[in-house]
């Protein structure tokens, strides 16, 4: 794969939203990484980038505790007050984590006052976070705070065996997910990329 071809994939995939003030945060649940999800949600809520933060994430990967109840638990340890979060322990995709959550956060808070959201979650799945908010909770401002777990700079991700299996692999089901209706297209931002041979990059 051509140094270009890997470039496109990356601006497309982890796409640069930066961090902003919310209404709400959202951190979408995970096994993998947890301790530095919890200290990157922690550092927002103590700079105040927001006061109210959802946590969704069900019992996944053969697990009985829910992913909400495992990062709530660290969020308590670090100092975030349980007044705080909202947990969401029911999904188990990403497109149940924004729908489930946004019910969720509906029985705490007035969804009309709900204008912007930051997204914490793993860099290499922006793209399908935004995508599915984009989805099934339109109209809200975006912000990301992603979590690189992988022990490389993001510009290195293909050099990195499961970095560069992670990336590629979502990049390959988006289309399909678009026809399916699971995400859609961000406002503003540069459609697919369509490229050819892009699946073992060198």
């Amino acid at each position: 794969m051509t140094p270009h071809a890997l470039q496109l994939i990356a601006d497309y995939m982890m796409p640069a939203f930066p961090a902003s003030r919310s209404d709400l945060g959202f951190l979408f649940g995970t096994r993998h990484g947890v301790d530095q999800f919890c200290e990157a949600a922690h550092a927002l809520w103590q700079d105040g980038m927001f006061e109210r933060l959802l946590v969704s994430g069900g019992p996944t990967a053969g697990q009985a505790t829910a992913e909400a109840d495992v990062i709530g638990e660290r969020l308590l340890r670090l100092g975030v007050p349980e007044s705080a979060l909202i947990l969401e322990r029911d999904a188990t995709n990403t497109g149940e984590n924004v729908r489930f959550g946004r019910a969720r956060v509906a029985e705490h808070m007035d969804l009309s006052a709900i204008r912007s959201v930051v997204v914490i979650g793993k860099l290499c799945s922006t793209r399908r976070y935004l995508m599915t908010l984009q989805r099934h909770w339109p109209g809200l401002r975006m912000s990301v705070c992603p979590v690189n777990y992988f022990g490389v700079p993001a510009e290195r991700w293909h050099e990195h065996a499961e970095f560069r299996s992670r990336v590629l692999g979502e990049f390959g089901k988006i289309p399909d997910y678009l026809a399916l209706d699971f995400l859609r297209e961000i406002d503003g931002c540069a459609p697919y990329p369509q490229l050819t041979g892009w699946g073992t990059p060198s």
